[in-house]
């Protein structure tokens, strides 16, 4: 019974062990995109950007992103013009040689907060933000991962010190981490009118990063179903097929001349 207890007592050690190194575990949601033939939430894609731009561009980039690609996923070609021309992006030489400052156009991709990684350091007190391109991809269970990071936030419990500076999320791995709680209920005012809430945001904003990470997806799985479409045809002519070539030898039928 106490060799029971001590074994116990060690794997409730080693999994308090594992939960602190690598985090907690993060619950896993029903996104509606994940199925074969399910299709992303452009209406919560476009709310994502909207949380994406308005919150998290301050301090995390997304390089492999550019403005065309969010024409007719999110936004109108005109409209991602216009958010284009928001921003001034530095290009050149021109014909004397000099760099020159020129509004954003659809190829451009979007505007990186720091000029570099010392920068970013240096304005987060040493921590370096992440690009959000591939965090979807990037960390373990990516999308449940991010929308539990995003809500994750609260007091440290009784026997756990934080160091200034930092904040306790269980879902982080060591449990402390740089970025301070960013979502709060009516952070962002939706174009549609959605109610703004802090799950709401969280969700927006994760379905936006893991349509940026694969953007690709739904015209990946469309062509997936035409293909599987056009298999189905093809076997079904080669049964068809098969039964006609060896219908004449299956269908024959043998007289044994017994008194010859």
């Amino acid at each position: 019974m106490a060799a029971a207890s001590a074994s116990l007592l060690g794997l409730s050690s080693v999994a308090m062990t594992d939960e602190a190194e690598h985090g907690l575990h993060s619950p896993q949601m029903p996104w509606p995109h994940e199925g074969m033939f399910d299709s992303y939430d452009h209406a919560s894609i476009r709310r994502g950007h909207q949380v994406y731009q308005q919150v998290c561009a301050a301090c995390h980039s997304l390089n492999l992103v550019a403005y065309r690609n969010l024409v007719g996923v999110c936004y109108t070609e005109a409209e991602v013009k216009a958010l284009a021309e928001e921003i001034e992006v530095t290009d050149g030489p021109d014909d004397t040689g000099e760099m020159f400052d020129r509004p954003g156009k659809l190829s451009d991709s979007f505007p990186a907060p720091y000029a570099n990684e010392e920068g970013a350091r240096y304005a987060n007190n040493g921590a370096y933000p992440p690009d959000l391109s591939l965090i979807t991809k990037a960390r373990h269970d990516g999308q449940n991962y991010v929308f539990s990071l995003l809500l994750g936030y609260r007091e440290a419990p009784a026997g756990i010190e934080i160091r200034e500076g930092l904040h306790y999320n269980p879902y982080f791995p060591g449990g402390a981490i740089a970025m301070p709680k960013m979502l709060v209920d009516g952070g962002v005012e939706y174009d549609d009118g959605t109610p703004a809430t802090e799950t709401q945001m969280a969700k927006d904003v994760t379905t936006f990063l893991a349509w940026a990470a694969e953007p690709e997806a739904d015209d990946r799985k469309l062509m997936g179903a035409k293909v599987m479409f056009m298999f189905a045809l093809v076997l079904t002519q080669a049964v068809y097929y098969k039964r006609w070539m060896w219908s004449p030898l299956k269908t024959r039928k043998l007289v044994v001349d017994a008194v010859h």
